[in-house]
């Protein structure tokens, strides 16, 4: 059996273990596990079903996603609902704009063909392969200072301010102190390659939150396992509730247009900086297996869809785990078998709070961003958008602005100065789509 898992998933071929593997799993599920409590209370705001309803759409749908990934396209990225577009979904489309809910996930559902459609046809490869190599290793940068910019936030290092938008928090609070030991913990094992770093920081901290009653869990001390540890999934009452005849019309094509724009340039940053990262990518910057890789993304936002939440994409917390060694879809099965778990497990996860996986955040966005010194600075026409890349996604909290700024400045700055057949023709097509996307939100 073990012979025959390998040769399918190639855990030796890719220099790593089944151990290894699974133990590269769990360190992705612990750090973004935060989404099985986050996405419920976002969606809550604009679906009428309580929490463990929720709960239980969005495991379910993380958990079909990272199957697909794991055992179809065979690499170690995981997937569950994205943070920004449940926001969109909830506040935007639902709050503001008074979309039925229903009618909503019928927008998310068609969003997903679409996904499918384009990944069958080889058509969202296309699209990636034709944004240029510096715009690839700047988007692994900007993934990595993005992270480490959420894990900071979490951990209470860096807070919001009125005149200067954020700070340094307080330092001596709870949140900091546990983060600082957690950081010093996990990069000193980290400095002595060992593998299970990561793991060890997040269990580490998340002991020390619960032993010295820290208020680090919601602003509360660890109120322990209220009901057991064990407790029965709630199916949730809002799975093959979507409205498609109501997503069908023409009022709603701007929405799923969004919805197909956000996720396309999210997954499609995601999986190049991983790959960059982790060293996936081939002599050419290429991931294998790159058209299997959307189709799971595609196929995981369609079940999310008819499981009842929001947009399912690749998560930057897979680089958690490709951190403590993940090379191949065993690592994304291993994920999957996490959410499942978590749907009688749940309460475990509610003991490890923020402040837990904010070293593995920081850490890992450290790493990432070394990908940036293969980008030739010299190079006026490279480096600003490279930079802007790099920047716009910490800065403006969304990996697909900051794509959408290189992109743009990539292709302006080739077509003024002479270089303009330098730029891939889809390139120019996607930078109108941008500006267009731009200045149709801008209109309301």
């Amino acid at each position: 059996m073990a012979s025959t898992l390998d040769r399918w998933f190639g855990w030796t071929a890719a220099g790593s273990s089944a151990g290894t593997e699974v133990r590269a799993g769990v360190t992705t599920f612990l750090t973004m596990a935060y989404i099985l409590f986050v996405n419920p209370a976002i969606l809550g705001v604009a679906i009428p079903a309580g929490q463990p309803a929720l709960l239980t759409a969005t495991a379910l749908a993380a958990a079909l996603g990272c199957l697909v990934m794991g055992l179809w396209a065979r690499l170690p990225f995981a997937l569950a609902p994205g943070m920004g577009l449940n926001a969109y979904f909830a506040f935007t489309v639902v709050g503001q704009q008074h979309v039925p809910w229903p009618t909503a996930l019928g927008a998310v559902f068609l969003s997903g063909v679409l996904f499918v459609v384009l990944s069958v046809t080889g058509a969202r490869t296309m699209l990636v392969r034709a944004i240029p190599r510096p715009l690839r290793q700047a988007t692994a940068g900007g993934i990595g200072l993005f992270l480490a910019f959420i894990g900071l936030k979490n951990a209470g290092v860096v807070v919001a301010h009125p005149a200067t938008l954020v700070t340094l928090g307080d330092v001596t609070g709870p949140g900091p102190v546990l983060f600082l030991v957690g950081l010093v913990v996990t990069g000193a094992l980290l400095a002595v390659r060992r593998p299970e770093a990561i793991l060890v920081g997040i269990a580490v901290v998340a002991g020390l939150a619960i032993a010295s009653g820290a208020p680090v869990f919601a602003g509360q001390a660890f109120g322990g396992f209220e009901g057991g540890v064990v407790q029965a999934p709630v199916w949730p009452d809002v799975a093959f509730a979507l409205d498609l005849p109501g997503a069908l019309g023409l009022g709603l094509a701007g929405i799923v247009f969004v919805f197909l724009f956000v996720d396309l340039f999210d997954t499609a940053g995601t999986l190049s900086g991983l790959a960059e990262r982790s060293g996936l990518a081939d002599a050419e910057g290429e991931l294998p297996r790159a058209g299997r890789a959307f189709f799971a993304d595609a196929v995981a936002t369609v079940g999310g869809a008819l499981l009842g939440t929001s947009t399912t994409t690749a998560y930057i917390e897979s680089a958690a785990g490709m951190e403590a060694g993940g090379r191949t879809g065993l690592t994304a099965v291993v994920v999957a078998g996490c959410f499942l778990l978590s749907l009688v497990f749940w309460p475990l996860a509610g003991a490890v709070p923020a402040v837990a996986t904010a070293p593995a955040l920081v850490v890992v966005g450290a790493l990432m961003l070394g990908s940036v010194r293969r980008i030739d600075w010299d190079a006026p026409r490279v480096a600003v958008p490279a930079f802007l890349t790099v920047a716009g996604m910490a800065l403006t909290f969304s990996i697909a602005n900051g794509i959408a700024l290189g992109l743009v400045t990539w292709t302006a700055l080739h077509a003024v100065t002479g270089r303009a057949r330098d730029v891939h023709p889809i390139l120019y097509g996607l930078t109108l789509a941008i500006v267009a996307r731009y200045l149709w939100l801008a209109a309301g």
